[in-house]
């Protein structure tokens, strides 16, 4: 279905994803406002989005757990669909701040299915995460990582995740009018090609490619590679499933499109699916270290290091279900994200703020 004058909310679309994906939306068409408590994240970007679409994005700096100041904003705009990124996101963090996490997360959410409900808004796309499968090593034949997979968070932050997706389901349950997409995020990298949105992590960053960009860029001086003796890799180091930014984006504007055509097939109940977005192929540290280098011609300096406590061998995705249903399919490659987020790191060396002093 083609857009429509209504408008999409875009939770926690100053993020990282949040940002790419307002953005693959405004240039399909649709109608955008953004809501974004910016304490990971930045005004910045939501600015730079309307740049690259050519319009004003209405943004407003709220925290959902702001009911009022969220009620407000549906209030102004006639709002058809949510698309829910806003949320803590560090499996690290969350260990140590886990009731911060609860509250943000599960929280938040419930007070945006709230405030859906009460303005009769019938779509929401989540973003939910592969943490929820946790340690799929536990079970024999599971990976590629299927959706039918048996969850089983090991942390704060994935089970948040799976809490959210409880209570979607149990959501769309209750009501007959609420369509449901949940989307498993593998690992996201790269940045948009025009080098003017991209990662922007605060502190030292979570993630493999972010922080190999920092490396290169100068703002550290090597990278950790934790552990280099698992069995059944290629090299010793563990494999994931890498998926460039801007394919996962235009996987939200898939499973946006196949709410509008879908329709639930239980009586009085609502719809709702799960789909894993990633690439299907798993790619080890070392071939992420050597594709960043081929793509930049940059040295990256490294040390092995012990493995993280929680990490496993092999955790990619079983993409076919998305692949069938919401005709998606990632189209860029490692290579591609390499080099999107070098461009993304020169233009920006210090994310969307400022060199310190």
């Amino acid at each position: 279905m083609a857009p429509t004058e209504k408008y999409v909310l875009v939770a926690g679309g100053a993020g990282y994803i949040g940002s790419h994906t307002a953005l693959e939306l405004l240039l399909a068409g649709y109608k955008v406002v953004v809501v974004d408590n910016l304490c990971n994240s930045s005004e910045e970007a939501v600015r730079r989005v309307g740049e690259l679409a050519g319009c004003d994005v209405p943004f407003y700096a709220i925290d959902l757990r702001d009911k009022e100041a969220l009620d407000a904003v549906f209030a102004k705009y006639d709002i058809d669909a949510v698309l829910h990124f806003a949320g803590l996101k560090a499996v690290g963090e969350s260990t140590k701040l886990p009731l911060e996490y609860y509250d943000s997360n599960v929280g938040g959410s419930i007070a945006l299915l709230k405030t859906m409900a009460k303005h009769a808004v019938p779509k929401i796309v989540f973003s939910s995460s592969a943490t929820v499968y946790g340690d799929v090593t536990r079970f024999e034949n599971m990976i590629p990582i299927p959706e039918e997979c048996p969850t089983g968070a090991t942390s704060p932050y994935g089970h948040t995740k799976l809490i959210i997706e409880d209570i979607l389901r149990d959501a769309a349950t209750a009501d007959s009018n609420l369509k449901v997409a949940i989307l498993r995020y593998f690992n996201p990298i790269g940045a948009h090609p025009s080098g003017r949105i991209g990662e922007d992590p605060l502190g030292v960053p979570n993630n493999l490619l972010p922080y190999i960009a920092q490396v290169a860029i100068g703002r550290r001086a090597r990278l950790q590679v934790f552990g280099d003796d698992y069995v059944g890799s290629p090299d010793g180091t563990p494999l994931r499933d890498y998926l460039h930014v801007v394919d996962l984006a235009k996987g939200h504007l898939a499973a946006l499109a196949k709410l509008d055509s879908v329709a639930s097939t239980v009586p009085g109940e609502g719809y709702m699916r799960e789909w894993n977005l990633g690439s299907g192929k798993g790619s080890t540290v070392f071939q992420i270290i050597h594709a960043f280098e081929a793509a930049t011609g940059k040295t990256i300096p490294y040390d092995i290091v012990g493995r993280r406590a929680g990490d496993v061998l092999n955790l990619t995705a079983k993409a076919t279900r998305a692949n069938k249903e919401l005709n998606w399919a990632v189209t860029l490659s490692i290579e591609d994200a390499c080099r999107d987020l070098w461009h993304w790191t020169t233009m920006n060396p210090y994310g969307y703020g400022k060199q310190p002093e």
